[in-house]
């Protein structure tokens, strides 16, 4: 785990950092439909999961722009950027219905990334244990598929005055409107590092991303 102290005197939301920290400290957080068409024909086509590669764009989106890997450290009232964040994302148990967290490290290799995950949730299906360890994952952001429904917004709060600053990214099930998929993506983060451009940028990524992804293959 790397990463790089912000000096908080010449960080360029200098003000907008000390106001949502100090004055104002809350969070912000937008939910939009995606239009995942191409990739969910590339994933029938290849034989891949669609689930999967949309992680591993998520993941590069992310990990693409500063902004989206900061972080606070409290034990020394710290602003950092880390190198790279990896995602957790969860493991569905239908016998009782709970979640098991999987920590999976993002990788720029496609190959690498989508056999680690594979492999992180067919270990996380043999147990029933909850298992967060956030303590142990400071650079890991929350990547939450909501598989049971199509939503049109959602909420993710934290307690006020928390100072966590990584995303957390959630998204449901994509369905058809006038022959496209569309999918819904919330993301949410703190405002005192991320503004409504900073967010809506992430579903800009997403489109890009995606797109990129398809024609590579």
């Amino acid at each position: 785990m790397d990463y790089r102290i912000i000096d908080r005197e010449t960080y360029y939301r200098k003000g907008v950092y000390r106001h949502f920290t100090e004055d104002c400290k809350c969070s912000t957080s937008m939910t939009a439909r995606i239009d995942v068409t191409a990739l969910a024909a590339h994933s029938r086509q290849t034989g891949t999961k669609f689930y999967l590669n949309f992680l591993y764009i998520l993941s590069g989106a992310l990990n693409s722009r500063d902004d989206y890997r900061m972080a606070y450290l409290w034990q020394t009232d710290e602003l950092i950027c880390y190198d790279v964040i990896h995602p957790t994302q969860y493991v569905f148990h239908e016998d009782t219905e709970t979640c098991t967290p999987v920590y999976t490290e993002y990788s720029e290799d496609y190959d690498a990334f989508y056999r680690r995950a594979r492999e992180d949730i067919e270990q996380a299906r043999q147990t029933r244990e909850y298992g967060l360890d956030a303590a142990n994952h400071p650079n890991w952001f929350d990547a939450s598929y909501i598989s049971w429904l199509s939503y049109d917004s959602l909420n993710i709060e934290l307690p006020d005055g928390y100072l966590y600053f990584l995303p957390i990214v959630n998204w449901g099930k994509y369905r058809e409107e006038g022959g496209r998929l569309l999918m819904p993506v919330s993301v949410r983060m703190n405002h005192a590092i991320a503004d409504g451009y900073l967010i809506a940028n992430v579903f800009c990524l997403l489109e890009k991303e995606m797109a990129d992804f398809v024609r590579r293959a």
